[in-house]
């Protein structure tokens, strides 16, 4: 009698994705003659039908011209709007885009929706995108300019959670993202200050030429609202190529010490506690404040480095204080969810100087609090100082 042998058997599957995309300028790209949105993946023109989702906000200003675009090259759309306000972004609205992906009998590849609009939606198209079928490409098209220079480029989409904010989610880029910075004249002034959060992150941790922009022409970009050629140009392709060297690398998040979290490990339940009183830009931008506070406080920054920050936020028309950034509660609440999401590590990327970054993983909550008084003392300074400035003006 032959003898069965016990031992377990074992396989292993290796396989490589390659993964490519694009981001591409495209000024125009309602103009009936500009094929940008009408392209497949593969380049090739296609005339199937369309899902194209926008969020409120680009269906009040530029419903009309939407459907006149696709009804000019004789394609048939159906348009779906979604609430582009963070306070909505969550699974609901993913399986209102699933339905309507369903109902337009959307294929696997050659005819992907379109999203365009902000922030909020693109996370929640794209989450709808990566589960549709297992995943289907779409298109991209952010209109504002947080979605510009910072959504573009990133691989990750996500939706709130239980108060937590994007703690559902997948990484799932589209092929093509479409730029056109004409939407920008349609954005409120706020939302455009909102996106400078995002712009200043970048600045502060990767790039001081960038900061210099922001300090000499940050207030007439948003006055001019990014139209004109030349700085505003630089400040957006500087932006996106920042995210691009920072994100490439590291796409999946395999490293979790990562600059470009730089104010992000506060904000995130900082801005949700708020809702709807901060922006996510905004809180950013009061996020970087206080981590520039905790650099000073270590040595790694000067107090007129600090001023600086402060000033140039304040011209950006960002908010510089916050009473959040006052609850030593609330802020170790916010590390600590932070560390979660960092597999057990702070992980606090802090400025070594203006342009660089280096982290911290030894911040205590009596330290936490040591910088909320700093940084609501040099807030109320750089306040002081600005206004003696002005009145010996």
């Amino acid at each position: 009698m032959s003898q069965v042998s016990m031992r377990s058997a074992q396989w292993e599957i290796s396989a490589t994705l390659p993964v490519r995309y694009e981001v591409v300028e495209s000024v125009g790209l309602l103009d009936p003659q500009n094929q940008s949105l009408l392209r497949r993946l593969d380049n090739a023109a296609s005339n199937a039908p369309r899902v194209v989702v926008v969020d409120d906000a680009i269906a009040r200003f530029y419903g009309d011209q939407i459907k006149a675009y696709f009804e000019a090259n004789r394609v048939e759309i159906n348009l779906f709007v979604l609430n582009g306000s963070e306070q909505h972004k969550g699974m609901d609205q993913v399986l209102d885009v699933l339905s309507a992906l369903n109902a337009a009998g959307t294929q696997r590849v050659s005819n992907p929706p379109i999203a365009i609009g902000g922030g909020v939606m693109l996370d929640v198209v794209g989450l709808a995108a990566s589960l549709y079928r297992r995943g289907i490409p779409y298109v991209r098209v952010p209109t504002t300019l947080l979605g510009q220079v910072d959504v573009s480029v990133a691989a990750k989409t996500g939706v709130n959670f239980e108060g937590y904010r994007n703690r559902l989610g997948s990484y799932s880029p589209p092929p093509r993202t479409l730029i056109d910075r004409k939407f920008l004249e349609t954005v409120p002034e706020r939302q455009l200050r909102n996106g400078m959060g995002e712009i200043l992150k970048m600045s502060l941790i990767k790039d001081l030429m960038l900061f210099e922009l922001l300090e000499e022409h940050g207030a007439d970009l948003i006055d001019q609202r990014f139209q004109r050629p030349g700085v505003a140009d630089e400040v957006i392709r500087r932006s996106i190529q920042g995210m691009v060297e920072e994100l490439e690398p590291n796409l999946w998040e395999r490293n979790l010490i990562r600059a470009v979290d730089y104010g992000h490990s506060f904000s995130p339940l900082v801005e949700m506690r708020a809702l709807p009183e901060l922006l996510h830009g905004e809180a950013v931008a009061l996020d970087c404040i206080f981590s520039a506070v905790l650099a000073l406080r270590r040595g790694f920054l000067s107090r007129s480095d600090v001023d600086r920050v402060i000033r140039v936020a304040r011209r950006l028309g960002l908010p510089v204080w916050h009473p959040s950034f006052g609850d030593v509660d609330l802020l170790w609440a916010a590390l600590s969810d932070t560390v979660r999401h960092r597999d057990g590590a702070q992980n606090l990327p802090v400025m070594s100087r203006i342009g660089a970054a280096r982290f911290l993983n030894d911040v205590t909550p009596g330290e936490l609090a040591e910088v909320a008084s700093v940084m609501l003392q040099c807030v109320d300074d750089s306040q002081e100082r600005g206004a003696s400035a002005e009145s010996h003006a």
